[in-house]
């Protein structure tokens, strides 16, 4: 499958499938006075020349175009137009032509609609193809039965593959999406670590070196006004390098709590890296954004909370993430364009958000309009 499939997208070879299923189903209306004994006149000609490039036309535009954004009144009147089309060309020309390219509606329909609207319109374009052909002249009613019956027996098939290449499709984008916060998540989980392990360090170093080291300046310090002649001037050079050696251990200890921060940058980055769509622009500053692990998983949780949002309510294509340094803090904005809504209802997931950043001392901000898309706003202040 991965192979067949390459760089295309499942709707995309879908596309091309279907289209070379059309122009087979045309190859009649090419060499119309080579195959049939007697030729269509000039009239029925005509329409089924224009059916047939309406259909095309039609199909081209909703398979590229139209299933990820289009609403459902959009849907239902190109796939109407589709079918009308197949209809009126076995209709117009006195074949079951029409019923081959009911078969590539059969197999965008999982794609447009619900399974049960879907399926209500399988069987429903069969029972209009059997119509149809039954007004075709010389066309008994058995042979029509068994034509429509063999279409439908075909569509049927070719619609449940179509399900199935679906379902595997959202399957593997799904599963990229959860890979990709996993990989986020233990590379945070990786930092956290070995920050823990710094720290640990830096307090031992502090607590018993740093103890000791103190104890040992004050007794040399001690010590110093105890002894005269060449034994003091070896005390006091020993008592100065037990000095150095405390404000050594004391600046490696603060370099070591320093670093207790992660590149919120870089995980952004493997967060976005696998999630198949909407598409996601960056915008990120040119040096390193370091921050506290706590905060940076807070905002990488409002990230992944506005990804899902996007995909299963605002059915966008594209979004941008913009991370910024402010002078009071750290903040973070994404957008959609997406349908949007006039009123936005904050479930689980955007309340969850804003119960993480207010803990930190932060606020979240939400923006959306019908047809402007879905905008999120996240703002942490500068660490203690």
């Amino acid at each position: 499958m991965d192979i067949l499939q390459g760089k295309h997208r499942p709707i995309e070879l879908l596309r091309f499938a279907g289209l070379f299923l059309w122009f087979i189903a045309g190859i009649p209306l090419l060499l119309m006075y080579q195959i049939f004994p007697k030729p269509l006149e000039p009239t029925p000609y005509t329409a089924w020349f224009l059916l047939q490039g309406l259909f095309g036309m039609m199909y081209w535009n909703l398979v590229q175009y139209l299933p990820e954004r289009a609403s459902i009144s959009h849907r239902i009147l190109y796939l109407s137009i589709l079918t009308g089309s197949a209809l009126g060309i076995s209709a117009v020309s006195q074949t079951l032509l029409g019923g081959i390219l009911l078969l590539i509606v059969s197999v965008v329909l999982p794609w447009m609609l619900s399974i049960t609207l879907a399926v209500s319109w399988l069987i429903l374009q069969n029972i209009l193809l059997a119509g149809t052909v039954m007004r075709i002249p010389d066309m008994t009613f058995s042979d029509a039965t068994l034509g429509a019956s063999l279409f439908l027996g075909i569509s049927l098939f070719a619609f449940m593959s179509s399900v199935v290449a679906l379902r595997q499709n959202a399957a593997r984008d799904e599963l990229r999406k959860v890979n990709s916060e996993l990989r986020a998540t233990q590379a945070l989980l990786e930092e956290n670590t070995r920050i823990a392990e710094r720290v640990r360090i830096a307090r031992e170093l502090h607590d018993l070196v740093g103890h000791h080291l103190t104890a040992l300046t004050l007794n040399l310090e001690v010590v110093t006004h105890l002894v005269d002649g060449k034994v003091l001037g070896h005390v006091q050079q020993a008592h100065s390098l037990a000095k150095l050696l405390l404000a050594d251990v004391r600046e490696v200890v603060s370099e070591m709590r320093e670093g207790d921060k992660v590149n919120l940058a870089e995980a952004l980055h493997t967060l976005v890296g696998g999630v198949p769509k909407p598409i996601i622009h960056l915008d990120l500053p040119a040096e390193e954004v370091m921050t506290e692990p706590q905060r940076a998983q807070v905002l990488l949780r409002c990230v992944q909370e506005m990804i899902t949002n996007s995909v299963r309510h605002a059915n966008a294509r594209n979004m941008w993430i913009r991370l910024s340094i402010t002078r009071g803090g750290l903040a973070m904005s994404a957008r959609d364009d997406g349908i949007g809504t006039r009123k936005i209802t904050a479930g689980n997931g955007l309340n969850g958000m804003s119960e993480r950043l207010k803990h930190l001392g932060g606020k979240l901000e939400l923006e959306s309009e019908p047809g402007a898309g879905f905008a999120l706003h996240a703002w942490l202040p500068r660490e203690a």
